[in-house]
């Protein structure tokens, strides 16, 4: 079974985690949900999760992908947070996914996997994104192993777009279509 990471960092955007979480958790896909912190996470909206574990109990070599939620200032804990930058890289080395929503694709940016491919993000974060082609009209855009996506409004297509990914185009159309997303 396919493993994913999401990492849970202070001011981290709600409503793109728990849909995340929520869409793979449909499709049986194991989501394992890691704070930066100590204990409960709080969002930028003060809003309080309690992650699976915490990123230092992380191994890297479990898991098939690694996505990052965006927020603020959730984002900047990300980007300055050398073990979220570690895993990034070690992730892409080896070939395996990452994926970002919102403000977060430039995290990937800062971890230098953006170089050379096609990726979105939240408008005003769009100039951050170095050495990346930026692409402006498409909600979810994938280039090879990196998936990024432009913030809130658009995490249930992204939540998808990674469905599609590990289980197939029908199954995310099953769960769009249960979840009445059609």
């Amino acid at each position: 079974m396919e493993r994913v990471l999401l990492l849970l960092a202070e001011g981290f955007e709600e409503l793109e985690a728990v849909t995340i979480v929520d869409v793979l958790r449909r499709a049986e896909i194991d989501i394992v949900m890691a704070g930066l912190g100590d204990g409960v996470m709080t969002s930028a909206r003060r809003i309080k999760i309690v992650p699976d574990m915490q990123l230092e109990d992380v191994d890297i070599d479990q898991f098939d992908m690694v996505v990052l939620p965006g927020g603020q200032p959730g984002t900047d804990n990300l980007a300055k947070d050398e073990r979220v930058i570690r895993i990034i890289r070690t992730m892409n080395e080896k070939g395996k996914y990452t994926a970002a929503i919102c403000a977060a694709p430039y995290v990937l940016s800062e971890a230098g996997v953006l170089a050379d491919k096609r990726a979105t993000s939240y408008p005003t974060f769009q100039e951050r994104l170095k050495a990346a082609e930026v692409v402006k009209d498409q909600r979810v855009v994938r280039d090879g192993t990196v998936i990024t996506s432009c913030g809130p409004g658009t995490a249930i297509d992204f939540a998808l777009a990674l469905v599609e990914l590990f289980r197939g185009k029908q199954k995310a159309q099953t769960i769009r279509q249960a979840m009445l997303f059609a």
